[in-house]
Formats: structure tokens, sequence, C-alpha cells
């Protein structure tokens, strides 16, 4: 209950389920295109998925499937929820340590609800999650902002692939 698919929607820009809420059995994939996310016109698009997966551990069984091949986390969580700032750890050191991610390859979201007090300033996580990129998310208030700073996690995690992939090439060339 931390926000997790009203932030999906709003990033892939889709309509499900708007309105109401209904707890993620397991996992939804939301693919969406985002043309010219590098800023240029004549650039391609980039297809993503969005994995939103169930905050539930009674699907801890599916996670080794759903973090295969994956090239990012974001880890959405309530900060008003003492307990989510406890979990927080657990989803850091199952979906980023255990797999083969650096950290620029996860990003922690305080997601805001509505009519929440949306204190940003008084966050104080504990090591290694203050390490991590952190963002406010409050759709009432930034949405813009917040579509902005996704974006801007997107393009940092292409240019890794891109570099990575670059790197595989040159290694098959030498």
């Amino acid at each position: 209950q931390s926000g997790k698919s009203v932030l999906a929607n709003f990033v892939s820009e889709s309509i499900e389920g708007i309105g109401s809420y209904s707890p993620t059995q397991g996992v939804r994939i939301l693919e969406y295109e985002k043309p010219n996310l590098n800023g240029n016109s004549k650039g391609a698009g980039c297809r993503f998925e969005l994995w939103d997966c169930s905050g539930d551990q009674k699907f801890e069984t599916c996670w080794p499937a759903l973090m295969k091949d994956s090239h990012g986390v974001i880890i959405i969580f309530n900060p008003e929820l003492p307990s989510h700032l406890k979990e927080i750890e657990m989803w850091y050191s199952c979906f980023v340590q255990q797999q083969p991610l650096l950290d620029s390859q996860c990003l922690l979201v305080a997601h805001h609800k509505p009519g929440s007090a949306g204190d940003t300033e008084n966050l104080s996580l504990a090591y290694p999650m203050n390490k991590l990129k952190l963002i406010h998310s409050n759709l009432e208030d930034d949405p813009e902002d917040v579509r902005m700073e996704f974006m801007k996690y997107f393009r940092s995690i292409i240019t890794l692939i891109n570099e990575s992939r670059e790197r595989e090439e040159m290694s098959i060339i030498s």
C-alpha cells in the first residue's frame, strides 16, 4: 500500500485500475514506449516493461523470476509508515544486492499519498539506503517533477545498458 501501482500507471501513462485500490497479485507488467527519451527528435524511442510487483511476501517464491534479466529496480515506499523503512532494506537486499545490479541501477521513491503530511525534509535513511538516489513523489503537487525524475532514471539505465553493450562488442572485436 505504498503507491507502486499508482506510480507505475502514472509513469507508463496507463489508465488501468485508476480510482480503486486493489492489491497487486504477484506481478503486473506494463509495457509502453517513450519516444525521444534522450531529447533529440531523431533518436529512436525506447520500449519499457515496468514490472509492478506485489509488496506481499507471500509471493517471495516468484521473486527470482521477476528479477531475472532486470536492468533496474525502483523501490517505492510510504515514508509515513515506519514499517516501510525496515521493509525497503529487505527489498534492497533481495532485488539489488543479491543481483548483479549496481546501486546506480536502483531508485528509491518516497511516495506521498494524497492528503498526507508530505514531510520531505526529515527523512533519514540508514546505511546502505542513504547512498541510493532518493526522490519524493507527490502526484497532487508535482506530477511533472515526478515524471521528469523517472525519465532521468530511465535515461541513466539506458546509458548503462548501452555502455555495457559497447564494452561487450569491443571485447569481441579485440
